[in-house]
């Protein structure tokens, strides 16, 4: 796709004529669009970023057997004030889990808060109309955190290849070795020109230098990702909205894209609009178990498996009443994530997992 084209995932098209219902009383929210039949359910589906490509992705030499399963940076901090957040937040979850465990000694009932229908989806960028845009303004993602922590234990990696909060920064990314992991996973903000003070190319996100504690701008530019050394199957581009085809992320996937094929990805996995969070965590997570349990599932397959698996799930269900509160079934839960290059994979590069 191209244009416009891009910013629709092919799998919400319809392959024959159909209505969807009113959910009935009782039934979950979005339920009705579970009998769709979605292009998804035929097809597993990879976009190219050029036919030529498909031959010189497929051309790559094989990758050792030896490389680590994953490396991943996410939730970064883009400035002081959200790095104290981002503390205040942790000691208040520790306390909670603490006083939680003292309650269920005396044997009092866990108590749940609910703030009403429980859809959130991430933030995305607003600078459009600022005046001045610094990295400051940019807003935090904390549940990329466990996103990428769900991931790392479904490819059973060590706690040590996780990069979150001030550690997901600019140093890290250009220090550690990254041509020896076969998944890659950024979960950031991405940008275009124009979005912050003179920047002048699609950028990666990162944590602010002032709270790393670091030299540079904060910023994986385009010129520093085709600096990079890869040798990975699969980069995760999870929250920055690169796929989109026109507008505000069209500069993002023909260049950031294109340039983490240069650095030596065989495909990218990046989402078309801010996901609902809950879904997108279940989404990613799930994709790279499919991998992990069958050596021979291409990664087109697994993609396909896990919307599906979202598709037909029984969604967000409430921990306190166990019931479903909404499915899954809508596209805005299980289409967002698209599949950029080779889509097929082999059974000698995923059953390094097992």
């Amino acid at each position: 796709p191209h244009d416009t084209l891009g910013q629709l995932p092919f799998g919400v098209l319809v392959t024959s004529p159909v209505q969807v219902a009113v959910e009935r009383e009782g039934e979950a929210l979005f339920s009705a669009y579970k009998p769709v039949p979605f292009l998804i359910r035929k097809a597993a589906i990879t976009q190219l970023p050029s036919v030529a490509s498909l031959a010189t992705l497929r051309s790559l030499p094989a990758a050792p057997a030896n490389r680590r399963a994953f490396i991943g940076f996410g939730d970064p901090w883009f400035s002081a004030e959200q790095m104290v957040e981002a503390k205040t937040e942790a000691a208040a979850a520790v306390q909670a889990a603490s006083l939680t465990t003292r309650g269920a000694t005396r044997g009092e009932p866990t108590r749940l808060q609910t703030r009403g229908l429980p859809l959130v989806r991430r933030s995305a960028p607003a600078t459009t109309g600022i005046d001045s845009a610094e990295l400051g303004n940019l807003p935090r993602l904390p549940d990329t955190a466990d996103e990428v922590r769900g991931i790392a234990l479904a490819l059973n990696a060590a706690p040590t290849d996780l990069y979150l909060g001030a550690a997901a920064n600019e140093k890290n990314v250009k220090s550690v070795d990254l041509s020896n992991r076969r998944v890659v996973m950024f979960a950031t903000h991405g940008l275009i020109p124009g979005d912050l003070n003179g920047l002048l190319q699609p950028a990666l996100a990162l944590s602010a230098p002032n709270v790393a504690d670091i030299d540079g701008d904060g910023l994986l530019t385009l010129d520093e990702v085709l600096g990079l050394k890869l040798n990975a199957d699969w980069v995760v581009l999870s929250a920055c909205n690169t796929a989109t085809g026109d507008g505000a992320g069209a500069e993002a996937v023909s260049g950031l894209g294109r340039a983490f094929f240069y650095a030596g990805t065989r495909a990218l996995l990046v989402s078309n609009w801010p996901v609902e969070t809950t879904s997108a965590r279940a989404l990613t997570t799930d994709l790279f178990a499919r991998q992990a349990r069958d050596a021979n599932l291409a990664r087109a397959t697994a993609l396909q498996q896990a919307m599906l698996g979202l598709l037909d799930g029984p969604g967000f269900v409430d921990p306190a009443s166990r019931q479903s509160v909404f499915a899954y079934s809508h596209p805005i839960f299980w289409a967002p994530f698209s599949l950029v290059g080779d889509g097929g994979g082999s059974a000698r590069s995923v059953a390094e997992a097992k």
